[in-house]
Parts: structure tokens; C-alpha cells; sequence
């Protein structure tokens, strides 16, 4: 199957992860990290998680889970399977392949904030040996891989693509989709060199149905940008439909229908309440940021995040007005959050518009808080800090507040009973497809 040219060290490691007695080493034990830790020990290999917290590290050990969607089943499962999980990171030396999932945010800046890549690289750096496959899936900008981690690599004396063998391969996780999992999501690889595609292509067939080989790390990582930035160009069009559409007293959720029944040539988006999740909100500024470094202004992707980023702002200003027809300002009023994780049926919270409209809705003085069934009490956040609980929906609850703001459209949500006993609601999803003399679109 190997060339006569393949060094001994690929065709021990393919053999390895053919023959499925690799130990597979996953660093970041996240959305990303642990789905694809649990994929892995169901495939059959033994599979190491690493990770920088002790609490994640204890809970999964103890057979727990802290993403909604991974049951504790599923992580018994891989335990009995041969999962374990470390904070020592000195324990990669035993991995056969590191797979790198760990966050990659913007700066106060907005500019790619490499440090937890960076740190992890340095971290296992003293503990790379030859024979090795090391993947990264952190979504970044084109030439992270081969700038940032190569270096890195061959400071050890290691040759890439001989001794070592380097890839990028972007993950693409959608926590909560009930169509697709980990196994079935097609895996983009690419290779800094040949022979670290043919190991990076060996690494992830084992576990994923179909693997998608492209030319070079750079190639597969601007595939996950143009995903995610495709997304949020489209989403920043249809938010600027909205606006129109509202003007025009006209309801752009069903403009959007009407135009999804056609079979061709039209691909619905739906307009909301700004974006959020680890990707779409973040991801086209590593671009644009990689893009002034070869002269270039990527006015399309930049005119789309000014509207997107916009869209929270326009949403509150759509709740004043709303309060002030009927003689109440924001200042005063008692405002009840619908959803705060950034998109329905999940407790992710990852750059949640919700949460912005909460500061929003703070800083001009209303008394704030959220129902989420998905996020019992408001977690801990870096930029954020609301000392609250989810409220209860109830008919008393609902009627004692002076508007609810429906931001993330779960489906536990009893919608009738909030429209029957709320004295207002504005709607940032189209959940309410009538006119209703309570209800404003927003």
C-alpha cells in the first residue's frame, strides 16, 4: 500500500491506526474534543483527553457529563473502551496522534487570539517524538499550521513529513443537530507535506465515514473560513431584508417561506437577533485580518459583520419603541430574556446575542432576567457577569413582567401560554407567524 518511498515512520503509524492500536491523544475536551474523543473509543482505539481543567477532568473519570447532548451513558461507554482523561500533558508522549481542539477567540481587538493554539503546541512540545501524527482542528487563518506550528516542530529536531507528520483538519461540530454526528460529518484533511496527508487521511478514516483530502493545511483551512464566512454573509443579507421588510411593514419570515418554495437556485437564512456560537461571529475576522497582510480590503465579509453586529442594537431599539407606545421606557421596566444559549435546543452560550441584550438591556436601566431551560443558572463568563437563575415560565411569571424578549426559540418553550398571559413580546425568530395585538417582530 506505501511507496518505497514512505519513511519507516508513516508506514508504522498507518499500520497502527489500520490495525486500530494507536493511542489517539485529543487535546481540549470541549463541543469539539469530546464528541470526537467518544467517536474515537467507539472505533476501537484508546483514546487520551487532555485537558487544562481538573473539574472536567474529574467529572469525565467519574463517568459525568457537562454537555447537554453527551449523555453520561456515552461517556461510560468510552471508559469501558479504554478512555481516559489528564491534565498531565507530559502523557502525550504516549499518543500515536495529537489532535489539537482547543479555542481560538478574537482579542478585545478583534484580531485572532492564537494564545490557547499556541499554549498547547508549547505545552506538548517537549513531549513529540518521531512516528507521530499531529492534527489540528481549531478553526484559524490560512498559514496557522505550517507558520505557527512547523516551526514549532522542527525546533525539536523533528523533520515534518519524515520523522513527524502534520495536519490541519477543521472541525465542523453542530451540537444539537439531530441529522448528523461525528462519524457522519464528511472530515476535510489537508498535509503539510504528501506523506502528512496519507497520515492525516489514515488518522481520521478509521472514525469518520468519508474523508475530504485538499492540497495543503492552508487549502483546508481556508475551507472552514469560507463555511462559516459563507453563513454570515448570507445571515447579514437576510438581517438587512429584515430591516426593509420591517419599514415595509412586511413580515420577512414569511417572504422567506414563500421564496423557499422555490426548488432551485434559493437557499434559505433566517434573520435573528445578531449571531453567535464559536464560529460565525468570529471566524470571517480571521480572514479579513490574514487578508491586510496581502493589501487586500474584504469590504463584502466587513459590510456583512457591520450589519450582523448591528442587528442586537436594532432589536432593542424595536422593545423601546414598543414600551413607549404604550407610555413605559426601558428604564424601570422588568424585561424577561426567552433563551440565552446561542441557538435553540442547546446550553451553549458561546458569543450569545442574548447575552448582549442583556448588557443592552442593563446598562439603560431595565431589571433583567431569562428563562432558559437549557441554562439553569447563568454560568461564569469572562465578559459577562449576570447573577441570575432561569425563571420559571408560568402564567403568573409571564404576566408580571413588562415585555419578554423571545431571543433563542427552544422548543420546550410553551409558546401559546406565553402569547395568552405576556402583555408583550417581541419576536426575534418568527416563532409567532400571525399578527398578534401583543406580539411585535423584531
Amino acid at each position: 500500500m506505501r511507496d518505497q518511498h514512505a519513511s519507516r515512520h508513516l508506514v508504522q503509524l498507518i499500520e497502527k491506526l489500520d490495525q486500530r492500536s494507536a493511542v489517539i491523544g485529543i487535546i481540549g475536551l470541549g463541543y469539539v474534543g469530546l464528541p470526537l474523543s467518544l467517536r474515537y473509543a467507539q472505533a476501537g482505539f484508546r483514546v487520551l483527553g487532555i485537558d487544562i481543567d481538573p473539574a472536567k477532568v474529574a467529572r469525565l473519570n467519574a463517568g459525568a457529563s457537562y454537555i447537554e447532548h453527551i449523555s453520561a451513558t456515552a461517556i461510560g461507554a468510552a471508559l469501558a473502551a479504554g478512555f481516559e482523561a489528564t491534565s498531565d500533558f507530559a502523557r502525550a508522549a504516549e499518543a500515536d496522534a495529537l489532535i489539537i481542539c482547543v479555542p481560538t477567540p478574537l482579542n478585545a481587538y478583534r484580531e485572532p487570539d492564537l494564545s490557547f493554539v499556541l499554549a498547547t503546541a508549547d505545552a506538548l512540545l517537549p513531549h513529540l517524538h518521531a512516528g507521530q501524527v499531529v492534527s489540528l482542528e481549531s478553526t484559524t487563518y490560512p498559514g496557522t499550521t505550517d507558520e505557527e506550528l512547523r516551526p514549532r516542530i522542527a525546533s525539536r529536531g523533528l523533520t515534518v513529513g519524515d520523522d513527524i507528520f502534520l495536519v490541519f483538519s477543521p472541525e465542523r461540530e453542530d451540537p444539537g443537530n439531530p441529522d448528523y454526528e461525528t462519524r457522519t460529518i464528511p472530515k476535510v484533511c489537508g498535509g503539510d507535506t504528501p506523506d502528512c496527508l496519507r497520515a492525516g487521511i489514515a488518522l481520521y478514516s478509521p472514525a469518520i465515514d468519508q474523508v475530504v483530502p485538499v492540497s495543503s493545511t492552508r487549502a483546508a483551512e481556508l475551507t472552514k473560513l469560507l463555511e462559516n464566512i459563507h453563513r454570515a454573509v448570507n445571515i447579514g443579507l437576510v438581517n438587512e431584508m429584515k430591516i426593509i421588510a420591517d419599514k415595509m411593514d412586511i413580515d420577512i419570515h414569511e417572504v422567506i417561506r414563500a421564496a423557499a418554495t422555490k426548488p432551485f437556485g434559493f437557499t434559505p437564512y433566517y434573520p435573528g437577533p445578531g449571531l453567535g456560537g464559536h464560529c460565525i461571529p468570529i471566524d470571517p475576522f480571521y480572514l479579513t485580518w490574514k487578508a491586510r497582510q496581502y493589501g487586500l480590503h474584504t469590504r463584502f465579509i466587513e459590510l456583512a459583520g457591520e450589519i450582523n453586529s448591528d442587528m442586537p442594537h436594532w432589536v432593542i431599539g424595536k422593545l423601546a419603541d414598543a414600551l413607549n407606545e404604550r407610555s413605559r421606557s426601558i428604564r424601570g421596566s422588568r424585561v424577561l430574556v426567552l433563551g440565552i444559549a446561542y441557538k435553540k435546543n442547546v446550553e451553549d452560550m458561546r458569543e450569545s446575542p442574548s447575552v448582549e441584550l442583556m448588557e443592552i438591556l442593563r446598562a439603560k436601566g431595565a431589571l433583567v432576567d431569562y428563562s432558559d431551560p437549557h441554562v439553569p443558572v447563568f454560568p461564569p463568563m469572562r465578559e459577562h457577569h449576570f447573577d441570575l437563575a432561569s425563571v420559571p415560565l408560568t402564567p403568573a411569571s409571564i404576566a408580571s413582567y413588562d415585555v419578554l424578549l423571545l431571543a433563542t426559540s427552544h422548543s420546550a418553550f410553551d409558546y401559546a401560554l406565553i402569547q395568552q398571559h405576556a402583555a408583550l413580546i417581541i419576536d426575534t425568530r418568527g416563532v409567532y407567524l400571525d399578527r398578534l395585538p401583543n406580539v411585535v417582530k423584531a
